[in-house]
């Protein structure tokens, strides 16, 4: 081989490392940024990581949603009308969060089966269902119309009970 030849030989395998490299690390920075959502039912049946951040959805069980008196504390259930799972969270929550309304929890699962929420999203239209909400669903062999009926129901049913509230 001759010593030009021999020198580009090794100019395109350092590139090509160097390449390698940067696609390598890439890849291991972005693993710690991707957020999985899980459903309440993969949740329960042990599908979603300990301690590592994870989107869960559902709706917000009625009658579930407690507020500290004395700090921004609230704890709540999500619920997919199969599973639950109680969700803590500090701060100030969405001015659409109530219960029997959609939500999406962005948060750390942990031991004890309970969700450190970091951030509350409330969806606007309990019809509305994320595909990852509708596919989880159906993977475990419930039908998201059947969902979407009963979240239909609840918000319906709240929405009575505040309108008696504010005629009293």
């Amino acid at each position: 081989m001759r010593a030009k030849r021999k020198q580009k030989l090794f100019v395109i395998l350092g590139l090509v490392s160097l390449a390698a490299i940067a696609v390598g690390l890439t890849l291991y920075a972005l693993r710690s940024n991707i957020n999985l959502f899980f459903s309440p039912v993969q949740i329960a049946a042990g599908d979603a990581p300990l301690e590592r951040q994870i989107r869960a959805g559902g709706m917000v069980r009625e009658g579930t949603v407690n507020r500290d008196k004395e700090s921004l504390e609230v704890t709540f259930t999500v619920t997919d009308y199969a599973d639950d799972v109680e969700v803590r969270y500090s701060g100030i929550l969405p001015d659409l969060f109530r219960e029997g309304q959609g939500v999406v929890v962005v948060g750390q699962l942990q031991q004890g089966g309970w969700l450190r929420a970091d951030q509350v999203l409330a969806r606007h239209d309990e019809n509305y269902m994320p595909p990852e909400v509708a596919q989880a669903l159906e993977e475990a062999g419930y039908s998201p119309e059947d969902y979407q009926a009963k979240a239909a129901e609840v918000g319906k049913r709240l929405d009575a009970q505040g309108d008696a509230t504010s005629q009293n």
